[in-house]
């Protein structure tokens, strides 16, 4: 079975469609994303299971995103925290930097900017490392700091665009993944790239694959590729 702990990112805005929005664009991304639409639901949250990323905004009716963020440090909880703010004055960006933010984001905003800025404040604070490294499905392991695949505890060699995505697949077991998002998540095309090259490439994947246990990455007519085991429907 599957033994992989995602990047959490708490999102919380006293908007719910604000928080569906940028909920939905980091899920996408492979995150596993927890909502909050008050400062005492963020604080009560961090404080139980600190996420990896908070994504936090100014104006929030009980407690204001500053107020959280002070009381966050003061009770040590170090997660890094990304603000949103209509507020555009230098003295409130500055504001929140000095409480103990990360980053912040304008309103309105693109969507695009809200996964690019948490992105580089994982990467940067170095949350982005999902549980020990390795990553695990039915017997297929991947362990990303050695750059060693294996299945059945037998070795496979890929090259480096086959590994990263067999890597976005274990990030998304059981999950529909349509060639856009693969295009966008391995390739990084942030346009309509060639969908021939997903093709190409999940093809050649699955014969490393399956010469050492049965397949595993299946086609989902219309739709794009699922990662399901032997056990799944």
């Amino acid at each position: 079975m599957d033994q992989l702990t995602k990047t959490r990112i708490l999102v919380a805005d006293d908007e719910p469609s604000i928080v569906d929005a940028v909920s939905t664009a980091l899920r996408y991304e492979g995150f596993d994303v927890e909502e909050a639409t008050s400062g005492r639901a963020v604080l009560n949250l961090a404080q139980e299971h600190a996420p990896d990323l908070i994504v936090l905004d100014v104006m929030l009716p009980d407690l204001d995103g500053l107020e959280v963020t002070r009381r966050l440090r003061a009770d040590r909880v170090s997660t890094p925290v990304l603000f949103l703010t209509a507020r555009d004055a230098l003295e409130d960006k500055v504001a929140g930097l000095t409480v103990g933010g990360d980053d912040y984001v304008t309103k309105p905003f693109a969507l695009a900017e809200i996964v690019a800025r948490s992105r580089a404040i994982l990467r940067r604070t170095g949350s982005s490392t999902e549980g020990d490294g390795i990553l695990r499905f039915d017997d297929i392991e991947l362990d990303e700091s050695a750059h060693v695949v294996s299945r059945g505890g037998k070795e496979i060699p890929l090259t480096a665009t086959e590994f990263n995505l067999l890597r976005f697949f274990l990030l998304n077991p059981r999950q529909v993944l349509s060639k856009a998002q693969i295009l966008d998540n391995v390739w990084h095309y942030d346009f309509g790239g060639d969908a021939n090259v997903v093709e190409t490439y999940v093809s050649y994947l699955r014969k490393k694959l399956e010469r050492h246990g049965p397949p595993i990455i299946h086609t989902i007519r219309l739709v794009g590729y699922k990662l399901r085991d032997r056990a799944d429907p």
